[in-house]
Order: structure tokens, then sequence, then C-alpha cells
């Protein structure tokens, strides 16, 4: 089902190139490894449904990753562009919950990222006092 299919291509003049051609021939494109926020020009002005910015390499690069993909979400939005930022390399779950508050909502992360959005101590407690007052059955405190 051509639908689910995204071709991922890399933010070069050659990947610009092809997801050109891809595109014309109705080929939905992700332009990936996108390290910079000036990228997102190339990716909103070409109006490729999404580009992929690699946060956390790019904190280990120097780079404020968070700041980099909330500026290219600014910039595709100034372009008028549909181009939505798929924001890859997120390596905890309040990146995640930070990402959210900007209003980027398009990400892809690790099953142990996902494990961290339920850890929560107090609400651990609170699960736990609700067992024990139903065991007893009785209400909790």
């Amino acid at each position: 089902d051509r639908e689910r299919i995204v071709i991922k291509v890399p933010v070069t003049k050659e990947g610009a190139a092809a997801a050109t051609l891809l595109g014309n021939a109705g080929v939905r494109i992700c332009l990936t490894a996108c390290y910079d926020h000036k990228q997102a020009l190339i990716a909103g002005s070409m109006g490729v449904e999404y580009i992929a910015p690699y946060l956390g390499r790019m904190t280990d690069n120097g780079k404020d990753g968070l700041e980099e993909c909330k500026t290219m979400d600014k910039i595709v939005k100034g372009l008028g562009s549909d181009t939505r930022i798929l924001v890859a390399s997120i390596r905890d779950a309040q990146t995640l919950a930070e990402l959210a508050v900007e209003g980027l909502d398009t990400y892809t992360f690790s099953p142990a990222v996902a494990r961290m959005l339920f850890d929560e101590p107090l609400t651990e407690k609170a699960a736990g006092e609700f067992e024990e007052a139903a065991a007893r059955g009785g209400m909790v405190e």
C-alpha cells in the first residue's frame, strides 16, 4: 500500500534531486540526517512530507538539539509549508515532553523512552495504595 510508505532520503544535494524525482512520481518523502535548522528551508520549500532532525546526535555534537528542532518548526511554518518535523534520536521522556510543549508532535523513539513515560514514583505509590485498599475491600485514604 503506497499510502503507508515514506522514503527516507538524506538532506544532501543528491538527496534533494532524488527527492524531487520521487515526489514528482507521487512518492512520500522524508528528508533525513538533518543536523541544522537551515536544512528545514530545503524541506519546507520542496514541500516534502517530513524532515527528520537527529536531536540527540546534534546535542552530542555540541548543538542545542531542542532549539534546532524548535527553529526548524518555525521555519517550515513561516514558509507556509505542510512539512512536518519528525524528531529522531530522542534519548529521554523529558525531551519528548519538552518537544510536545513546543507543539512538535511527530517523533520516533525507542521502547526504552516509551517505558520512561510511565516512570513516576508518585503514580506507582498511588497505584499500590489503590491495590491495597481493594484487597481489603476499603477506601483509599
